[in-house]
């Protein structure tokens, strides 16, 4: 599937596309191939590779990016709530990174045959 394929069915910029697969190909999952019928492949075993996997692969940061940005290191208050709500995200973090990477994008495959191609809600155009 070609960039501007992939950013037309995400809504983005084909450079976005080109930006984030070139993470998935330095990490061995997909390649790409230049001109008439070329563009983007999956390379790698499905069952072998998490959502874990692939946020690591695209660059993804920290799974949540919330808490204070300017921290006021004399308030106690602050410090209190700070720490407390670090620790939550800590563990809440750590619980969704132990999900992801427990889900395999054939996992992901299979369900999505089973919803979209054998009579889901929609049929999706790639069925065959």
């Amino acid at each position: 599937m070609t960039s501007e394929a992939i950013g037309q069915m995400l809504a983005t910029n084909p450079v976005v596309v080109r930006r984030t697969m070139a993470g998935l190909r330095n990490a061995g999952y997909v390649r790409s191939e230049k001109g008439h019928g070329g563009g983007w492949t999956i390379v790698a075993n499905l069952e072998e590779i998490s959502l874990l996997d692939v946020h690591r692969a695209v660059g993804g940061p920290h799974i949540f990016a919330i808490g204070s940005d300017h921290p006021n290191p004399n308030c106690a208050v602050e410090r209190v709530v700070n720490a407390a709500v670090e620790d939550t995200l800590r563990e809440a973090e750590g619980l969704l990174i132990a999900r992801l990477g427990s889900i395999s994008l054939a996992e992901l495959a299979r369900s999505f045959e089973a919803r979209y191609c054998q009579g889901g809600p929609t049929t999706a155009s790639t069925c065959g």
